[in-house]
């Protein structure tokens, strides 16, 4: 069956993990970490490579490479092929698993690490890394099994992933009582576009980036975390999830409603990689405990 395969030289499971390596860095001299001896081992090895299957696997961009469509699709089989093993050989040594999750700062720092730390979260042999990614890399690295599981805020990913569901909520607007003292001051500036903001630009829905689109904040942010903190040094209004509330409550702060951001809804969905159970079916029991301790914390805020 493969006798056509393995009749040649040039294909082995370095040379694999070398494309796989350059395609995530970007760069030779960045999966080689600097190294000169690396680096033209490296360059060695996709040469060898597309000698083997007659096809170009990557194209340079000055310093920089990228893997073409061949390249991209042969990283995708190599992943899951040394996933599989690397899965296998854990299981005869006996030796523990790491998890990857994913998701937005806010997410991790409000529900995610509370769910993880808990006594009993991992058990013996079983670990977790947690990464701050965008909704848009958490579907791409699911895609190339770099990651396990991610928390997105959109409920459709493109095949074959899947998500479900794990709770949602709405918005605030919070203003210090310093910037205005009453709802009809903060409605005046809002309409005169001259009350500070501190938006987390990385998080907000785009229907409320698009409510702003007319002026620049004052302070542009990563996350729902950093507003909170810009909003509770007095210094600027904020949107923030209804789990997030500033420091002081309605004594330094007041509530604005507008009907605009309070209509909106943030929707947190668990997402993977159907091929990863495939890979590890020790996963389901992962994502069951995940989606079920996630969606009770969310379900209590």
């Amino acid at each position: 069956m493969f006798a056509r395969l393995l009749a040649q030289s040039g294909l082995s499971l370095d040379r694999l993990r070398a494309l796989i390596e350059v395609g995530a860095g970007g760069s030779i001299v960045r999966a080689a970490e600097g190294d000169p001896v690396r680096q033209s081992q490296y360059s060695r090895q996709l040469k060898e490579l597309e000698d083997f299957f007659q096809t170009a696997l990557v194209e340079r961009h000055g310093k920089h490479v990228r893997l073409t469509a061949q390249g991209r699709e042969l990283a995708r089989i190599s992943r899951f092929f040394l996933l599989g093993l690397s899965n296998f050989q854990r299981g005869c040594l006996a030796e523990g698993q790491t998890y990857r999750v994913g998701a937005s700062a806010t997410f991790i720092h409000a529900f995610l690490l509370k769910v993880l730390a808990v006594p009993g979260a991992t058990r013996a042999g079983i670990r977790f890394k947690v990464e701050t990614v965008s909704d848009h890399d958490i579907e791409r690295r699911l895609h190339e099994l770099t990651l396990d599981f991610g928390v997105v805020t959109r409920e459709h990913l493109s095949r074959p992933l899947r998500t479900t569901e794990l709770g949602h909520c709405g918005f605030r607007l919070w203003v210090p009582r310093r910037l205005c003292r009453s709802a009809q001051q903060v409605r005046r500036a809002l309409s005169e576009h001259t009350l500070p903001m501190a938006l987390a630009m990385s998080e907000l829905p785009p229907a409320a980036l698009e409510f702003f689109k007319n002026e620049a904040p004052a302070l542009a942010c990563e996350s729902f975390v950093e507003a909170q903190i810009a909003l509770n040094e007095q210094g600027a209004a904020a949107i923030l999830p209804e789990f997030l509330n500033p420091a002081g409550g309605t004594g330094q702060f007041i509530r604005v409603r507008v009907p605009s951001i309070d209509s909106l809804r943030l929707r947190y969905c668990l997402a993977w990689n159907p091929r990863l159970l495939r890979l590890n079916p020790h996963a389901a029991r992962r994502r069951d405990a995940l989606t079920a301790a996630l969606g009770d914390r969310l379900a209590k805020q």
